[in-house]
């Protein structure tokens, strides 16, 4: 039997670089359009950090790019992609739940968050709303100033564009299904 061809997965911020340098943008441009810091963006770009999901929204519109392309594995490997594609960070998982849905503007996750851990990184916001809903765990999401503690069974919508923070506060991994609207 002939080996099997592995096929090529590019790295979320090798497509975030390519995006950025084929558009001939600077970090100081897509700072300024994102939020985020150039040493973030340039952690991002080599590979030593991966945004949440929320960073990835706001990151592809600061280069008007789809948010799906930048998940998206090369086609040779849609097996893979038909079992949803997950991407792990240093304390959190989120495995999308609605693959083939990069054109459109609600994206589902499932996201797990490793116990007393929060998302790596500063609090971010990204236009359009957003839903969670806890599986498992004990979760605080700060929205602007205000705390929210959620548990199994508990669920929280609220604007996205508001400075947002996602922490597990409890012993125990949390799982949650988080649900983004984008305009």
């Amino acid at each position: 039997m002939p080996p099997r061809k592995t096929a090529r997965f590019t790295p979320v911020g090798t497509k975030i670089k390519k995006a950025r340098t084929g558009k001939k943008m600077t970090y100081d441009t897509l700072a300024n359009e994102t939020g985020f810091s150039i040493d973030f963006l340039k952690k991002v770009e080599a590979g030593k950090v991966t945004p949440p999901v929320g960073s990835l929204l706001q990151i592809s519109r600061a280069l008007e790019i789809d948010a799906g392309d930048l998940l998206r594995e090369e086609e040779g490997r849609m097996q893979d992609r038909i079992k949803a594609y997950t991407k792990r960070t240093s304390n959190y998982a989120y495995t999308t739940l609605t693959p083939g849905a990069e054109n459109k503007h609600l994206k589902a996750f499932r996201v797990k968050i490793d116990a007393m851990n929060a998302h790596e990184g500063v609090s971010y916001n990204h236009e359009g709303e957003e839903f969670v809903y806890v599986l498992d765990g004990t979760i605080e999401v700060v929205v602007g100033e205000h705390v929210n503690t959620l548990g199994p069974g508990d669920s929280l919508h609220f604007n996205s564009g508001i400075r947002h923070h996602l922490e597990n506060i409890g012993k125990t991994d949390a799982e949650l299904i988080v649900v983004i609207y984008n305009p």
